[in-house]
């Protein structure tokens, strides 16, 4: 998610010229080292920066406003607080209750002086902000009513767009509505409870449930997009309902050989990819032909078990995990195939990456992604969810095409892969948030006076033609 986010932004700049702002609302104490990072690695451009809130209440305490709690007795440390440092200074001291929820939170500027107390009971929330010299300045009675005043800090009344890609900052967005700002939410992954139609997540449950709070929601695919409207039915915004691909960065040819009997895999190493599976199905290929390998790159909590299983099918010396590389998506352009056995998915780069490498992609057909990707047979292979023995079948079988075939497969994922550049996917975004902003202006104008109702819709024939002209 967060790559495709900041793929996102970089286009915004490089192919549209907009400048973007990266929002963030956690504690995270080294915002500056990590843009630093960014930069050096390319992940953050010129006109592309992260914006956290803490950090901007650091640099620029808010006015005095209001009605404000009085200051805020600090809390006594204790040795389960959990505390924040950067530089060997204290940023936060968080401490929680028996539900493991926060009950107190007080935050520091870096010259030691307090910036906010946070405090809540089973009722309320207060958070109360600080002047340098101790005095309150202004106090919010929740996170989300602190996030929004914030947002219209950074929005300064100007027209702008947010766009949410996480689904926990998105529940204090849903509800933000403000004539100059254009809301997105885009979901990134299957809101379905696996294998129950109709049934939402319940980590998106509350979002979803009022998408019609937002001005536009954006899923991945056409097919994710159809079942949404379907199980939102009754909540009637299946209008604002886009389907708006990730878009991929294709690395230039490498020059070099492709070793036609290697796999690879590139995942977090968690229980949603399934990773047991790939390293099955490549131990029933071996059966068939002994030069099949596979590399796994990626890490995480489930790298031991996956590892023990490893040597448990004796292919050990078969199955490499080459743990986390950040170039790992270069191993595309000298593999042979590689494999995709999530238990679900949004749209999944590292499939777009392996097509435009000309990888062959053999996949679990899960919601959502391969089957939006994938013509089973042309440009890779579709497997029955959970079918290890038919996933080594493919191998098996992509293994024993003769060359002319092959060369013609990996030439039609290139294609395929190629509708998901990033011009290509900005152009999408680039009509889809005009009609948001469009759509926003005519329901905004429909309790007013008629000419205010005509104007606002020769509003928008005139920026369509400016559009279409390309003025």
């Amino acid at each position: 998610m967060t790559n495709a986010m900041l793929r996102r932004s970089r286009s915004f700049k490089r192919i549209g010229g907009v400048d973007v702002d990266i929002l963030t609302l956690d504690d995270r104490p080294d915002y500056p080292e990590l843009d630093s990072r960014l930069r050096a690695s390319g992940d953050l451009i010129d006109g592309v920066r992260i914006l956290n809130l803490w950090d901007d209440l650091r640099r620029r305490p808010p006015r005095e406003k209001g009605e404000v709690q009085a200051a805020v007795e600090l809390l006594t440390p204790a040795d389960d607080d959990i505390v924040t440092e950067c530089d060997g200074i204290s940023l936060s001291r968080r401490r929680s209750g028996a539900d493991g929820r926060p009950v107190a939170v007080d935050r520091f500027r870096r010259d030691g002086s307090l910036l906010a107390t946070e405090r809540a009971d089973a009722q309320s929330r207060r958070i109360v902000v600080y002047a340098e010299d101790g005095t309150p300045l202004r106090s919010w009675k929740s996170k989300w009513s602190l996030y929004r005043w914030w947002f219209d800090r950074m929005t300064a009344g100007k027209t702008s767009y947010l766009l949410v890609d996480s689904k926990t900052a998105a529940r204090s967005v849903v509800d933000y509505r403000r004539e100059n700002v254009t809301t997105v939410h885009i979901v990134h992954a299957s809101h379905r409870v696996r294998g129950r139609t109709g049934t939402l997540r319940s980590s998106r449950a509350f979002v979803l449930r009022r998408a019609g709070g937002f001005d536009d929601v954006v899923v991945l695919t056409a097919r994710q997009r159809a079942d949404l409207a379907d199980d939102l039915a009754s909540v009637d915004v299946a209008a604002r309902i886009r389907a708006i691909p990730n878009e991929a960065e294709f690395l230039p040819p490498s020059g070099s050989p492709r070793a036609d009997a290697l796999g690879v895999v590139v995942a977090s190493l968690d229980s949603r990819k399934r990773l047991k599976h790939a390293v099955e199905a490549i131990a029933l290929a071996r059966d068939a032909d002994q030069r099949i390998s596979l590399d796994l790159y990626g890490d995480g909590p489930r790298e031991g078990e996956i590892r023990t299983h490893v040597e448990e099918l004796g292919v050990d010396a078969h199955v490499r995990l080459r743990g986390f590389d950040p170039d790992a998506r270069a191993a595309f352009q000298t593999a042979g195939f590689s494999l995709l056995t999530s238990t679900s998915e949004g749209l999944p780069l590292v499939l777009i990456e392996s097509m435009a490498a000309g990888c062959i992609p053999i996949a679990y057909d899960i919601r959502y992604g391969p089957a939006d990707m994938i013509h089973d047979g042309l440009d890779g292979f579709l497997v029955p969810e959970g079918d290890t023995g038919m996933m080594a079948q493919r191998i098996v079988e992509l293994r024993s095409m003769p060359a002319a075939g092959l060369e013609a497969m990996r030439k039609r994922a290139m294609a395929r892969a190629a509708e998901f550049s990033d011009v290509a996917v900005t152009r999408r975004w680039a009509r889809e948030l005009r009609s948001a902003f469009d759509a926003k202006r005519i329901a905004s104008a429909q309790d007013q006076p008629l000419r205010v109702r005509l104007r606002r819709r020769a509003g928008v024939v005139r920026r369509r033609v400016q559009w279409m002209t390309g003025r």
